[in-house]
């Protein structure tokens, strides 16, 4: 598989949706571990009522974290799979 490489402020500002299409909310930001570069999480701007009642992961600063493990796809929207969420 190959991937494409995108400038992380493409990202800022998408629209986070489930592959059935409810909404999350939108990116706000992308947590990464500096020495290996690895994605780690996306910080959610906006939660929806659907994401804050899925009991994601919160930081430090009370923001709705998506593990960037669930991420199925990049495009139009930040699709996840919500199985991957729980």
């Amino acid at each position: 598989m190959t991937l494409e490489k995108k400038p992380s402020r493409e990202l800022f500002g998408k629209l986070v949706v489930t592959k059935e299409g409810k909404r999350l909310g939108f990116v706000k930001d992308i947590i990464f571990e500096t020495r290996a570069g690895e994605l780690i999480q996306i910080v959610l701007k906006d939660p929806t009522a659907y994401a804050k009642n899925l009991n994601l992961e919160k930081s430090a600063q009370k923001e709705t974290l998506i593990p960037y493990s669930a991420v199925v796809a990049i495009g139009d929207f930040v699709v996840v799979s919500e199985e991957d969420l729980i």
